[in-house]
């Protein structure tokens, strides 16, 4: 892949993360609309069969604007790095993060309807700490440095007893992405600077 080629692909994924993210508003205006109807018919309910398809939808649903307003920022931030340093291989780390940590909170969550990205944040977050460590590449290395600096107080939220939020997404995202970081072993380049593949 090209230069030329390169860009193309960083602005395809921030442009499939923009869209991602104005969906996210557009099914909370709707879901606003309907009385919040949507977060106990699709929210995960942990071992309920009922809540099961909630590991998918989860991720879509918030119980407030402030809670989608929180969520918001740490998505464009993260999902931006990730688009500009990973490999191909992004469908398949979100595919973990999202359906390991949602069915870790399915399976040993709170009795509760579980809602909101910040699961999927903290997968992220934790994809990125961890792959710094796992790459050991100058690119990466740096990642993980930001990210820390900006999020790193984050971890705080997935200690228990925390009322209103769902510790054990946070929890169980932030494992998702570690291990994702550590069984999807891609060859990380930046895509604006040089050729993306995968090994």
């Amino acid at each position: 892949m090209t230069g030329p080629d390169s860009m193309q692909v960083l602005l395809r994924r921030l442009l499939a993360l923009g869209g991602f993210v104005a969906a996210l508003w557009a099914i909370q205006g709707l879901n606003l609309v309907l009385g919040y109807r949507l977060n106990p018919a699709f929210g995960l309910i942990p071992r309920e069969l009922a809540g099961l398809d909630g590991i998918a939808a989860m991720p879509l649903l918030h119980g407030s604007m402030a809670h989608l307003s929180a969520n918001t920022p740490p998505l464009l931030v993260m999902g931006a790095l990730l688009a500009a340093t990973a490999t191909r291989a992004l469908l398949t780390v979100n595919v973990v993060i999202v359906g390991l940590g949602g069915a870790l909170v399915w399976l040993l969550g709170s009795t509760a309807i579980h809602i909101g990205a910040s699961g999927l944040v903290f997968g992220w977050l934790g994809f990125l700490m961890a792959r710094g460590l796992v790459d050991r590449s100058p690119v990466t290395l740096t990642v993980t440095g930001i990210v820390g600096f900006l999020y790193g107080a984050m971890f705080w939220s997935v200690l228990p007893e925390q009322p209103g939020i769902s510790w054990e997404a946070h929890l169980f995202g932030a494992l998702a992405g570690v291990a994702a970081a550590l069984a999807i072993r891609t060859h990380v380049h930046a895509p604006r600077l040089r050729r993306v593949e995968r090994r």
